[in-house]
This record gives structure tokens, C-alpha cells and sequence, in this order.
């Protein structure tokens, strides 16, 4: 039976996760892609994230962020809770987020960090820009699994592929769960769907819940 039990506890999957600077290739392509001059955070203080998460193929991979130096080690925590939980990433591939678009995920539900650009506004009120930084120009943010985890605003999304994700009372697969959200909590960091009033952002995560 001891040897049952050590088999078995040998073929559950480790979490593995590292954080390094920005490697010449990665670095080249995130400024190419997603950093300019002006931003509010250099390249130097922004960090290569590796995590192991479970995929909607229920098998394991190795994700990759970009994301701010501060926040390296709290989301390394956070992965590997929802690594526990086996909480399913859809993609999460640097190509994914700072490839050439021509090769990204057609499906756009990518799980990503930093990206040099101001905040989008609510869909209620239409627009691009508000004319200030987003957290994830600071690489403080992170959107889940965007097409299950919509931005909504007067009971509306940009999103068509989101659409039947509105209804947030049936849980599917991908949606963030409170266990997810206590996730994020336990770093400090804030979620999009517990905004008041009529816009919620259930992608959204930030250290400052903004």
C-alpha cells in the first residue's frame, strides 16, 4: 500500500516557476511591441515570469509574463494556488501576448501583463483612452482569460466572443471563482469584477484593485 500511495503522490505534477531580467530576445520584442519612451516603467524593471499553470487541455505548461519587479514574487505565489486549484490558463506564451499578430491566438484569450498603454475606458461610455496609465503600463496587472472573464459596462462588452460570459451566475470553465479572487487577495491585489456601480472588469487584476 506504501508503495501505491508513493506512486501516486510521485505522479502529481510539481509547480515550478523562476524570475529573471529580461532576456536580449525578450527584451527586443517587448519594445517593439508593448514599451516605448515615456513609459512609466523602464525595461530594466520589468521581469521575465515562468510559472507552471494547467491549460484547457487539462495538461500542465510553462506560462510566461512580463510584469513588473515588484510583482514577480507575489504572482509567483498566486500561480501556484491557482496551480492547486488547477485552474485552467487558456494561452499564456510570450508569442501569445508580443508575438507578430499573425501568429497569436486567433480566439485573442490570452492571459498577459505588462503592455505600455493608457486605461480603456468603460464600454459604457465608448472611447479608446482615458488619458491615464493602466496598471498594466506599470506591469502591476493582469487580465485571466479575457473571453471568460469579460470587461463589461452597462451590460455590454467589446467582446462578442464573451457574450454568453456575461451571465456570471454559471460557472465555466476559465471564469474567475471567488477561490481564484482569495488567490490574488492573499498578495494584496484588487479584481476588476468587485468594482462598484455598472462597469466590471472580470479579467482584471492589479496591486492596487484598479
Amino acid at each position: 500500500m506504501r508503495v501505491l500511495a508513493l506512486s501516486i503522490a510521485l505522479a502529481v505534477p510539481a509547480f515550478h516557476t523562476s524570475t529573471k531580467p529580461l532576456p536580449a530576445p525578450v527584451r527586443s520584442e517587448v519594445k517593439a511591441r508593448a514599451w516605448h519612451s515615456g513609459c512609466p516603467v523602464p525595461l530594466s524593471g520589468l521581469r521575465l515570469l515562468t510559472v507552471s499553470h494547467w491549460g484547457f487541455d487539462n495538461r500542465v505548461h510553462a506560462g510566461q509574463l512580463v510584469v513588473n519587479e515588484a510583482a514577480a514574487g507575489p504572482l509567483a505565489m498566486v500561480f501556484r494556488r491557482l496551480f492547486e486549484l488547477r485552474f485552467p490558463i487558456h494561452h499564456m506564451r510570450l508569442a501569445d501576448m508580443y508575438g507578430p499578430p499573425k501568429g497569436r491566438p486567433r480566439d485573442g484569450d490570452v492571459t498577459g501583463s505588462f503592455e505600455c498603454r493608457q486605461a480603456v475606458p468603460s464600454p459604457c461610455t465608448g472611447g479608446r483612452a482615458t488619458g491615464h496609465w493602466s496598471m498594466h503600463a506599470y506591469g502591476l496587472a493582469l487580465d485571466l482569460n479575457p473571453v471568460e472573464n469579460p470587461y463589461v459596462g452597462c451590460g455590454m462588452t467589446r467582446d462578442k466572443t464573451a457574450l454568453s460570459f456575461l451571465d456570471r451566475s454559471r460557472v465555466r470553465r476559465g471564469m474567475v471563482t471567488p477561490a481564484v479572487v482569495r488567490a490574488f487577495a492573499s498578495v494584496g491585489w484588487g479584481w476588476g469584477g468587485s468594482w462598484t456601480g455598472s462597469t466590471k472588469d472580470y479579467m482584471h487584476f492589479s496591486s492596487t484593485g484598479h
